[in-house]
């Protein structure tokens, strides 16, 4: 009883916080400002990269008009079989501009990812508001050890459901600023928020194994019908894949345009 009032004692003392030495790709916090239909997001990432580790770092701060919201995809990014994979969502606005906000860990200089680790609050929770040739160039064209196979899937569902995400995205985002959280791999981790993000909708996805063996997210995704279902899922998946583009694309401005080429 008392080593287990001790250890109770250990982890409720256990705070998340912002103010730490963190990696610089993890450094600068992102928030919004929302009048109305126009959400003004701050310190979006677009980092120029030479390797994964070498990069000088760059934000910049962009105003987005809520009633252009046309699309959101999903991004999901393998490198460890098919059962796990990094997966976060890309809001596209009318005009070619794309918003892609990856949900990670907050890591500390010096501090390496841990699956276990990650299970006892030792990781911040971190959105990363990035421009995509940023965070998804990142790791087709630069992540090589292990490389790393990104897949880019249109989501079909009504506009408000969109914008109702983007809104809660920029409340989940903004209220970090505030108050920090601790990641967990198991129940706050990529593809859990998400989900969990989602439940601003109507009608939004049950929760199921596939959101735990992140991997399987888009099957699921596709079984439900929120995904192009009039092609069989394993083309679907094939054409999906985007790294051969997105290396072609490099820098270009029209980075996001070409990586969805047909």
């Amino acid at each position: 009883m008392v080593l287990c009032a001790l250890l109770a004692a250990w982890w409720s003392a256990i705070r998340p916080s912002n103010d730490r030495t963190w990696q610089p790709d993890v450094a600068v916090l992102p928030y919004a400002e929302i009048d109305g239909d126009l959400v003004t997001v701050h310190n979006i990432r677009n980092f120029d990269y030479r390797s994964e580790t070498d990069f000088t770092p760059a934000y910049y701060d962009k105003t987005f008009d809520l009633r252009t919201l046309e699309s959101v995809d999903l991004v999901a990014v393998y490198w460890m079989g098919p059962a796990i994979a990094h997966t976060f969502l890309s809001f596209g606005f009318g005009g070619g501009d794309y918003l892609a906000i990856s949900i990670e860990t907050r890591k500390e200089q010096g501090e390496a990812y841990s699956t276990v680790k990650g299970f006892f609050r030792q990781y911040e929770l971190y959105y990363v508001v990035a421009d995509e040739r940023d965070v998804i160039r990142v790791r087709t064209n630069y992540r090589n050890d292990p490389p790393e196979d990104v897949y880019l899937y249109r989501i079909h569902t009504p506009i408000e459901n969109h914008q109702r995400l983007f809104l809660e995205y920029m409340r989940r985002i903004n209220a970090l600023t505030e108050e920090p959280e601790f990641y967990n791999t198991l129940t706050t981790n990529c593809t859990t928020t998400i989900w969990q993000n989602s439940r601003v909708n109507p009608g939004h996805l049950h929760f199921s194994w596939k959101l735990l063996l992140s991997g399987h997210l888009p099957a699921y995704l596709y079984e439900s019908g929120t995904l192009d279902t009039s092609l069989p899922f394993a083309e679907l998946k094939q054409r999906s894949h985007i790294n051969a583009k997105a290396r072609e694309a490099g820098t270009a401005q029209d980075f996001s345009q070409r990586i969805r080429a047909r």
